[in-house]
């Protein structure tokens, strides 16, 4: 049978899904770049035998592609589906009780299960004795990417009333007494950051404990956005096909089948500033106060194997991870949200900041004059539905006879931009919260929202060609056609964020004096971006550029624009200004020497030739 990390590896290998790689690898910047190169290659998982600085292995990748994550839980997934379904939909059972008997009992054998400390299982260690990898060069010191962080409310202790979450962990650097301190980064709506608060208001300390490695299904359950009711201990022994075993060391809780455990407490107001990290929108996360956690015990299971990933711009690890685990739930906004049919947060434009939605449009069908209206009810309550709440961008349609693909981004976009009226359909939310990593606000966890709504007959038909109206403005530099009706282009650097503003008006003004020259209408998207070749080289480049670089209430512009009654619209071309500003965090890139350094891995007689 499989339950640990261990077995998973070996039945990896054994059907050729893993490669051992025997080289001394530094973690300081080369596991992480190895990593990367076999990822993008979409390449198998990897095994590191003698990673320098420690005695112990790591492993990454495993959940690299959805097929691989497949196969790793081939024997659980139909049952774990049923169960996870049943959940949301609880109808069903009441309509054919016999049909799903199994889930419930799949549920019931599922049940966490307490154990005895296993005191011969573990060795104690130290924080520095675990691969200390350092995944970018800016990173502020070593990092768990795959961490299970576990807590309980502290109103209502047990298992049950637990949160097991993926909250990412600094292990060195900064401010960090070595070995007695790690920083713990999450937001305060989260599961832990309720029970810290709980914690906080009792004037007592939260204990914590963050297991690394054991089954992958207990990877797994700590990003599962489970339905109401079914905790992440459960679910994880579900997925496993064995009950998450556990015990009590000191007060706190140990996962029995964990690599690696670190116990300790986080103090009522106690922070210390963590960062910058390398993160899934593509950019550094920047130095933040956020909690400290006091390291009680560390232990090691004998033979314990790090698990990790590395973080980057999308499409990486985590790109895979959320698509299987968009498998097992299926699409469960449409029920939590009636009138939603769907809704995809895009993967290349870092997934929070951008979604697209299709939801119904019932309201007043005797008007023969279609327009978004139920749209924008079903809209608010998107951006109101957890950590959908973090996009900036809502693009909104219902399908009128044709049938959408809404993970086509490209004919997704043209769909909205042949039917949306720029002088109508834009609904701003300002000075809002977005996602914490996200920097366009120019302050922590500050910043906009818009709404594109769009449904009806086409208002227009996109550009195939870049309009004169563009290539008559002067200002305009290396103008690059995207896709129909959408172009990209360079305007001179700026110095400050006011000067920015101020070209944008202008170049506004300029084009609206062109509106007469053919095909500005046709162009009801413009992005003014710092590099065109690159934005328009692809679908992704152009959504990592055009929404991960700016903040909806102060880099939209539009030809023609006006203010009537509280509401912002433009009489033709909508305008993205997505330059890099002062504020932004910088972007991720590779270290050319460590490029340079891997290389060895993966030429004749390295341990991935060939593997690629």
């Amino acid at each position: 049978m499989i339950h640990l990390l261990h077995d998973v590896i070996e039945d990896l290998e054994k059907h050729g899904h893993l490669v051992r790689v025997t080289e001394e690898v530094d973690p300081y910047l080369e596991m992480a770049a190895i990593h990367l190169r076999v990822n993008r290659a979409n390449g198998p998982a990897l095994l590191f035998e003698n990673v320098k600085g420690s005695r112990y292995k790591a492993v990454s990748n495993l959940f690299g592609n959805v097929e691989r994550s497949r196969f790793i839980f081939r024997h659980r997934l139909k049952a774990v589906e049923q169960v996870i379904r049943l959940k949301y939909n609880p109808v069903a059972a009441l309509k054919n009780p016999f049909k799903h008997i199994g889930s419930a009992l799949a549920g019931l054998k599922a049940l966490p299960r307490r154990t005895a400390f296993p005191s011969g299982v573990f060795d104690e260690i130290r924080i520095s004795d675990i691969p200390m990898i350092h995944h970018w060069e800016m990173d502020g010191g070593a990092f768990i990417t795959l961490p299970q962080v576990y807590s309980e409310d502290p109103e209502k202790p047990g298992i049950m009333n637990s949160n097991l979450g993926m909250y990412r962990v600094q292990l060195s650097g900064n401010d960090y007494e070595q070995d007695k301190e790690i920083g713990l980064h999450y937001q305060i709506h989260r599961g832990i950051g309720v029970h810290q608060a709980k914690a906080t208001a009792r004037n007592q300390p939260l204990k914590v404990s963050v297991f690394i490695g054991g089954h992958p299904a207990h990877t797994i359950a700590a990003v599962m956005p489970l339905p109401e009711g079914l905790s992440e201990v459960l679910f994880a022994g579900m997925l496993a096909g064995r009950r998450f075993r556990y015990a009590y060391k000191d007060g706190f809780c140990i996962s029995n089948d964990a690599d690696f455990v670190i116990t300790g407490e986080i103090h009522p107001h106690d922070t210390k500033p963590e960062g910058p990290f390398g993160d899934h929108l593509g950019y550094y996360s920047l130095t933040h106060e956020f909690p400290v956690m006091k390291v009680h015990k560390v232990y090691a299971r004998k033979n314990a194997i790090w698990n990790f990933t590395v973080v980057g711009r999308p499409p990486q690890e985590d790109t895979a991870f959320g698509d299987f685990i968009h498998e097992i739930t299926g699409d469960a906004i449409p029920t939590e949200i009636k009138g939603v049919k769907e809704v995809h947060a895009v993967d290349a434009a870092g997934v929070h900041p951008l979604l697209f939605a299709i939801g119904s449009e019932r309201y007043t069908p005797y008007m023969k004059v279609k327009r978004p209206q139920e749209i924008l009810t079903l809209a608010n309550h998107i951006l109101g539905y957890g950590q959908l709440s973090l996009a900036k961008y809502l693009f909104i349609t219902a399908e009128d006879g044709i049938k959408l693909d809404i993970r086509n981004e490209a004919q997704f976009i043209q769909y909205i931009l042949e039917r949306v009226d720029l002088s109508r359909d834009l609904h701003f939310q300002t000075n809002t919260t977005i996602d914490t990593l996200d920097y366009t606000g120019g302050t922590l966890n500050e910043g906009s929202k818009v709404i594109v709504a769009a449904y009806g007959d086409p208002v227009r038909k996109l550009a195939g060609d870049i309009p004169a109206a563009l290539e008559a403005v002067e200002v305009l530099q290396d103008i690059r056609l995207v896709m129909p009706g959408v172009a990209a282009a360079v305007m001179a650097p700026f110095t400050g964020y006011e000067q920015a503003r101020q070209q944008m008006e202008d170049l506004s003004q300029q084009l609206l004096d062109h509106t007469q020259q053919a095909g500005l209408d046709e162009l009801p998207l413009l992005v003014i971006c710092d590099d065109a070749g690159f934005a328009a080289e692809d679908i992704r480049n152009f959504l990592w550029v055009a929404f991960t670089r700016s903040n909806p209430s102060h880099d939209i512009y539009g030809v023609g624009s006006f203010t009537a009654y509280k509401h912002w619209g433009c009489q033709s071309t909508l305008i993205i200004d997505a330059r890099i500003k002062p504020f932004h965090a910088p972007p991720l890139v590779l270290n050319p020497d460590v490029e340079q350094r891997i290389s060895r891995i993966f030429e004749k007689g390295g341990s991935l030739y060939g593997k690629i």
